[in-house]
């Protein structure tokens, strides 16, 4: 891949027989939330970073004004005696050859590090501010669907409808390829707003698929943020229908007919 770099930053690090956990940036950003918290609450290692010309044409600017490119990361951590895997970062490519070759990159790169399943995350659209504490599933086989639901992974017939779009469903699609098991878990959200409390729901069935503890009074309070600016939305718009609902205000021609 001539138009993709890849810049290593640490080669001492020992991962075998990993869990990958991908959450770039989707619908609600949910997938994104959970997996920047887990490399906060974790400090998990910076492996190595992607440059690819199927980013956005951009820089990011940090608060010093000093600017770096898009850019998306390998990470990991330990916990529990298990190697964890992670796939982060700013954006997912702008064109639909550039998903291929970007998630067969990633998965070149699991491969290297010795994943034997993977999980990506995103978010299911309902269209609706009002929140469900649900996570829809799918799988790349059959038979992991079992093991899921008994940590409260839902499955709808044909859902979501619409197919999975993005690195989300391609790296569920393309991991089939190489017989690595994959799943992707979506947690249900409106689809208008950055979402940290579908993340919270998606967060708390994923801990308890890789039996892990994480504190996520951080994302709790990013949810109760949120709420709030939901709750003026959801005000504005009832708002809005009562007063479309309100007869007119007679104009002088409209009572010209009063004597």
């Amino acid at each position: 891949m001539q138009n993709t770099k890849i810049v290593r930053q640490n080669t001492e690090i020992e991962i075998q027989d990993s869990i990958l956990l991908v959450g770039l940036p989707g619908v609600g950003h949910v997938g994104k939330l959970v997996v920047d918290h887990l490399i906060e609450q974790f400090e998990a290692e910076k492996l190595l970073e992607i440059y690819s010309t199927s980013f956005p044409p951009q820089v990011l600017v940090d608060e010093n004004s000093t600017v770096r490119l898009v850019s998306n990361a390998f990470y990991t951590f330990q916990v529990n005696g298990k190697d964890i895997l992670l796939l982060a970062g700013d954006q997912q490519s702008t064109s639909s050859e550039g998903h291929y070759e970007l998630c067969d990159l990633y998965l070149d790169i699991a491969e290297e590090y010795g994943v034997s399943r993977i999980f990506t995350l995103g978010g299911f659209p309902t269209g609706q501010l009002d929140h469900v504490d649900e996570v829809l599933g799918a799988v790349n086989q059959e038979d992991l669907t079992e093991s899921l639901k008994e940590h409260g992974v839902t499955f709808k017939e044909k859902e979501p409808n619409g197919g999975i779009v993005g690195a989300s469903g391609l790296i569920l699609g393309l991991s089939k390829f190489r017989d690595i098991n994959a799943a992707c878990l979506m947690g249900y959200t409106s689809g208008y707003l950055v979402d940290p409390k579908s993340a919270q729901s998606l967060l708390a069935v994923l801990s308890s698929i890789l039996d892990i503890e994480v504190d996520i009074s951080e994302l709790e309070e990013r949810a109760k943020e949120m709420e709030k600016i939901v709750a003026n939305l959801v005000e504005a718009k009832q708002q809005q229908q009562q007063q479309q609902m309100l007869p007119e205000t007679p104009t002088d021609e409209d009572l010209g007919y009063i004597g």
